[in-house]
């Protein structure tokens, strides 16, 4: 690349620099869409793609996550058969029976929306509506709204509306909780089998199956390829309320623009290039492609994960230390706490639920709140230390992050399914509310958290502004090529 000065050129770095990348002319104040260029939503390392085969993965080559999959199969015909089958398991989900239980011949069947109603009318309501999202309404919402974004991806280009559909799709999708209730039917179940004759109904096994092929939608889903039947809009506002010109070019040879001048939407990947340098947290402009707006970084992410990692602290303790649920045999009966729950089962000899309830209710929340607070605490000293396993435990908390919920639903199922006045009854405590709120804060504060700003105050993705207002020190901000995995994408 030639470095001597062209007096026909402004001296604007991205112009400078773009004007020897394939197919850009020159031109001020323009607004350049880089093809074959990601982001790594973690890390924040900018990488050129190149091609990328049938069931390959392209993973970042400084982090590991996953950039984009290609799978075999076509981009709606094999999700679209996934997702047929999840609604026609939702809909026998919702009308058979979840479980029946038998006590001295006084029967009690329930399905899968009595839990939520009973819990409203012991007066959780909010908890009621935590469960009923969770269980009934986000499964159905994320079905009905794959099934239109697969009708409309048939398309030869995706209509205005399209986005939407997506945007709402992925925000619900979190929220779809089947898996982890299969696991708190398990549990329940058996807590209830001591206690009467319990018969499994149909829907506990469309549950498993659903739990499937939702999953099964998810992984042989290409949204990427969907984006390419995108139209791009041919001019983007500023925030200053410029108009100007974008031009779509893919950078084959040469270094990338610098990294203070780039910003990619974090809806659709698209990355532009901009005249002038961007804010760190503030809005650069609305995508042109999704229309949605685009910032370098999550805005406000270290107050707004700090604020909630010490709510979710304060309802920890009264989530351990009150118990969750009541159990009332005979007209006697007796407050039990999670650990109390945990030692139950283990006394039963059921030593791997036992291990599982630990795990997901005891060592989720602490490892979530610790690790969330050691991520802070690295950008606040400027740390480099450890990021790639920083990067990676921060992907493992925002996975796990909702099976703590197995004990929310399965005091849900127990106080649905025990309803026999002092002969045998449950309800629920005020605890399992303080326990709910630590499970979805904590989700809340994963969301918030931009596990890029671990590798900005390390001064490993260009000269950016700290959240102290210091500048770091320039590393290297760009990469030639995404690492191509040579495992075939998993489906």
């Amino acid at each position: 690349m030639s470095s001597e000065p062209r007096s026909d050129v402004t001296p604007d770095p991205v112009q400078r620099i773009a004007e020897e990348l394939p197919g850009y002319r020159a031109a001020p104040f323009e607004t350049l869409v880089l093809r074959d260029v990601a982001e790594c939503p973690c890390c924040g390392l900018y990488q050129k793609l190149g091609r990328i085969d049938d069931n390959r993965i392209a993973s970042c080559s400084r982090c590991g996550q996953t950039l984009v999959r290609r799978n075999r199969s076509g981009p709606v015909s094999l999700p679209l058969a996934f997702c047929i089958t999840s609604a026609a398991l939702y809909l026998g989900v919702l009308f058979t029976s979840l479980m029946t239980l038998n006590l001295y011949g006084r029967e009690r069947t329930v399905v899968l929306i009595t839990g939520p109603l009973e819990l409203f009318h012991e007066g959780w309501g909010p908890l009621s509506v935590l469960v009923g999202l969770a269980t009934v309404f986000a499964p159905g919402a994320v079905i009905a709204l794959m099934a239109l974004i697969l009708l409309t991806a048939r398309r030869p280009s995706l209509p205005r509306w399209a986005p939407a559909l997506l945007k709402w799709y992925e925000r619900l999708r979190p929220w779809s909780m089947m898996e982890v209730y299969i696991l708190g039917v398990l549990v329940a179940y058996t807590k209830l089998v001591d206690l009467a004759y319990v018969d499994v109904g149909p829907a506990t096994y469309m549950i498993g199956a659903l739990m499937i092929s939702m999953a099964a939608t998810d992984q042989t889903l290409d949204s990427n390829l969907f984006w390419r039947h995108r139209r791009i809009m041919k001019t983007v506002t500023l925030p200053d309320g410029q108009s100007v010109p974008v031009r779509q070019i893919t950078p084959e040879d040469g270094a990338l623009p610098p990294a203070t001048h780039m910003a990619s939407c974090s809806f659709c990947g698209l990355v532009g290039v901009f005249p002038k340098p961007v804010s760190l947290t503030g809005v650069v402009a609305k995508c042109p492609r999704c229309g949605h707006q685009v910032r370098r970084r999550k805005p406000d992410s270290l107050n707004r994960t700090t604020a909630l990692l010490l709510a979710a602290l304060i309802f920890y303790v009264p989530a351990n230390l009150m118990p969750v649920m009541t159990v009332i045999k005979l007209g006697h009966g007796s407050g039990h706490t999670i650990m109390n729950g945990v030692v139950e089962l283990w006394q039963a000899d059921m030593i791997p639920l036992a291990l599982l309830v630990l795990f997901a209710s005891i060592t989720v929340p602490v490892a979530k709140i610790l690790g969330l607070s050691w991520m802070l605490i690295g950008i606040h000293w400027h740390s480099d230390r450890a990021l790639v396993f920083r990067t990676r435990f921060y992907r493992v908390i925002e996975l796990i992050g909702r099976w703590s919920m197995i004990d929310v639903f399965m005091i849900s199922i127990l106080v649905a399914m025990v309803r026999f006045s002092n002969l045998a009854s449950i309800s629920a405590n005020g605890g399992v509310v303080s326990f709910a709120a630590v499970v979805i804060i904590t989700i809340f504060a994963a969301s918030a958290f931009d596990p890029r700003l671990m590798w900005d105050v390390a001064g490993k993705n260009g000269q950016v502004f700290s959240s102290s207002g210091k500048k770091s020190h320039p590393d290297a901000e760009n990469q030639d090529a995404a690492e191509i995995s040579r495992e075939p994408a998993r489906a």
